[in-house]
């Protein structure tokens, strides 16, 4: 029989899990076809609050403001959208482009309806680029139009193109629903919006945001058209659009999000478009927060890189507006790093990174938390304490066994939920006061 050898000392991969950072990507082959850059841009004052966020204009301003102290020197989120239509919207977005053009490293766009009335709305708002809902399934061209059809919505969609450009904006076209979207408009049309912006130089130059719009797409290239997101990319680069001219911005309605997001990228994709803490219609947007990690692991940012910290308090934000994060949200739900079985308090206790995907405490603001249950053991009294205290005790200390028999006691009763620090704090603080045991002989 084939035996395990022993080795000294312990194979941590530290290329994939470096201590002092996030994991990182260790390529088997390194992609042809993955952009020398990529960033993200942000859509929280537009999908967000289409989503149901309610966001005052004192609001609004305090989210962009935290998108830029996130992003800092990094670039890793370039821009944010906005709504144009009422006097709030309008009003974020001035304070936005103020900050903007004092400094800030966030550029503000707008949104608009693919109309040449919308057009003429955003030209004199100061902005150098706007989005343009542009439905590209026939689920949409056949049943939004009257009387419908994919050469009538094609050409309103043209003609919107046209007063934007004639307005020296940048068109962004929205290509809703594209995961769903025949290949006989799709490619068509791209093809004609390029046409038509091409006498308007490099300053007019379009961007296309493929939109999963209903979170259909899959993240593999052996799947038909139209639900293969990196197969959609490169026909898209095919036709002469550039990767850093396309977006990808999905939904996630099925739960393949941000790997379809990640997919995009290898595929050739610059920019990935969602919301920080995945606010957004129905099931949210692409979680930046998320996506950016396994950017920073493929080797992006690597000269700055943007401050996870500070989403801490963006949670906080959401918090306060009632539209607070899952406690098990991914990284910054309040429960996301908190452990309630014994076996990991002890792993916790004897090496933290045994039960921990990297650094949270330093990488993330947040700490490493535990709740005590009947199953939590000595190990997670031990950690609790220490997390707090910074005063570790041993198993056999008689103050932290008959603390244990206590707590154990009330779950013994029908007690059925966990126990926070903030109930226990004044008995350990009792407890720690006490006289130390004579050490063991």
């Amino acid at each position: 029989m084939t035996q395990v050898q022993d080795v000294p000392t312990p194979e941590l991969f530290p290329d994939a899990f470096p201590a002092g950072g996030f994991p990182q990507f260790v390529w088997t082959r390194r992609p042809d076809t993955l952009p020398a850059q990529a960033w993200t841009t942000e859509t929280t004052h537009r999908d967000g609050q289409q989503g149901g966020l309610p966001l005052t204009t004192e609001q609004g301003v305090r989210l962009y403001d935290l998108m830029c102290a996130f992003t800092g020197d990094s670039g890793a989120i370039r821009q944010a959208e906005f709504f144009v239509y009422r006097a709030p919207d309008r009003e974020m977005l001035e304070a936005a482009l103020e900050r903007f053009h004092g400094g800030a490293p966030v550029e503000p766009t707008t949104w608009i309806r693919a109309s040449r009335k919308d057009a003429g709305l955003v030209g004199a708002l100061g902005v150098r680029e706007t989005g343009m809902l542009a439905s590209a399934s026939d689920y949409h061209t056949f049943h939004k139009f009257t009387p419908g059809g994919r050469a009538q919505a094609a050409q309103t969609y043209l003609d919107a193109v046209r007063a934007v450009l004639d307005a020296g904006l940048r068109p962004r076209l929205h290509l809703e629903d594209a995961t769903r979207a025949p290949r006989e408009f799709l490619l068509p049309f791209v093809e004609a919006v390029l046409e038509v912006a091409a006498p308007y130089g490099e300053a007019g130059r379009p961007k296309f945001r493929l939109c999963d719009t209903m979170g259909l797409g899959l993240p593999y290239e052996f799947v038909a058209w139209p639900r293969s997101v990196p197969g959609m990319v490169r026909e898209l680069l095919a036709l002469g659009v550039r990767g850093e001219d396309l977006e990808f911005h999905p939904h996630n309605d099925t739960h393949l999000v941000v790997a379809n997001c990640l997919a995009a990228v290898l595929a050739g994709c610059a920019a990935i478009n969602g919301t920080l803490l995945g606010k957004g219609e129905r099931t949210g947007n692409a979680p930046l927060e998320g996506v950016l990690l396994h950017l920073l692991g493929m080797g992006y940012f690597a000269d700055a890189a943007p401050d996870f910290t500070r989403l801490g308090e963006l949670a906080e934000v959401y918090e306060v507006l009632g539209q607070g994060v899952p406690a098990k949200y991914p990284l910054y739900g309040k429960d996301a790093h908190r452990t309630r079985a014994g076996i990991h308090a002890d792993g916790l206790n004897k090496f933290w990174p045994m039960y921990a995907p990297f650094d949270v405490p330093r990488l993330l603001g947040r700490p490493l938390e535990l709740s005590l249950t009947k199953d939590s053991g000595l190990a997670g009294l031990i950690f609790l304490i220490k997390g707090h205290t910074g005063v570790e005790l041993r198993k056999d200390d008689p103050r932290l066994q008959a603390l244990h028999a206590g707590l154990n006691r009330e779950f013994d009763a029908g007690r059925q939920t966990a126990v926070e620090w903030e109930e226990i704090a004044p008995r350990v603080e009792a407890l720690l006061r006490e006289d130390q045991p004579a050490p063991p002989a």
